[in-house]
């Protein structure tokens, strides 16, 4: 049976900006509360809450650092006293920074540890804490986290980023095995998204990439956003993941 989103409590974190922000104007569209989670930069966050209301939800900003495991776990509890309750959470955050890929002295140990936090240690975190909420929920609960084609490929803005999305794919598989029949976990593998963070590639980089895609252009942040509300919806999927990247990865197994 399809999972109606209407009434449902939403985490999501990373919120304030980019790919975040529209997965939570489309929650918040779809009937959903949403608690959206920033970390450095509040008037953002607060836009974000108010474009949500205006859709007649609840919504709150939560500051949190998506790269400490204590701070992702504080983060959901303080979204389930908030929205009075935590049906799903989408983990959006992650970390990088431009490099030469294949530079291994491009990121230092403290960078590589970083990356590994956020993008593979938080969204554990995240499901960990929330899992005696899911359980107790009638309907279960859902977990969805933001991958990367760079996941299927051996490229992008580092290595680190790279590996540790790999990483991630395969924690998402892990849990949604040995996690229960009332939680649902998946992940949606983006490609190129002209965000904020986005377009800090050169221009020429940008346009290469577009031309690269079948489809000719990048990723395009509302379809990219409909893939996590479809997840969230769909009740005979967990374990998967959810390319959207203009047809740029097509390979990627």
């Amino acid at each position: 049976m399809p999972y109606d989103l209407k009434g449902r409590n939403v985490l999501v974190t990373g919120g304030s900006a980019g790919l975040g922000e529209v997965v939570c104007t489309s929650f918040a569209k779809a009937g959903a509360n949403v608690a959206v989670n920033y970390f450095n930069r509040t008037e953002p966050a607060e836009k974000v809450r108010a474009a949500c209301e205006e859709h007649g939800v609840k919504a709150v900003i939560l500051k949190a650092d998506m790269t400490s495991t204590a701070d992702a776990k504080r983060a959901v509890e303080e979204a389930k006293e908030a929205l009075g309750g935590l049906d799903i959470i989408i983990a959006n955050a992650g970390w990088t920074k431009f490099t030469q890929f294949g530079d291994l002295d491009a990121m230092s140990e403290e960078e590589w540890d970083r990356c590994w936090a956020a993008n593979v240690k938080v969204p554990l975190a995240l499901l960990k804490t929330a899992k005696p909420t899911f359980i107790e929920n009638p309907e279960g609960g859902v977990f969805i986290s933001t991958g990367s084609i760079a996941a299927n490929s051996q490229g992008g803005s580092s290595m680190p980023y790279a590996v540790t999305k790999a990483a991630q794919v395969q924690l998402i598989k892990c849990l949604a095995t040995t996690q229960g029949s009332k939680i649902r976990i998946n992940t949606v593998l983006p490609g190129l998204l002209l965000t904020e963070w986005g377009l800090k590639y050169p221009s020429e980089v940008i346009e290469a990439v577009k031309e690269k895609a079948p489809l000719k252009h990048e990723t395009f942040l509302q379809d990219c956003a409909d893939a996590f509300l479809y997840l969230a919806r769909n009740t005979s999927m967990t374990g998967m993941k959810l390319q959207v990247d203009a047809g740029l990865n097509v390979q990627g197994d």
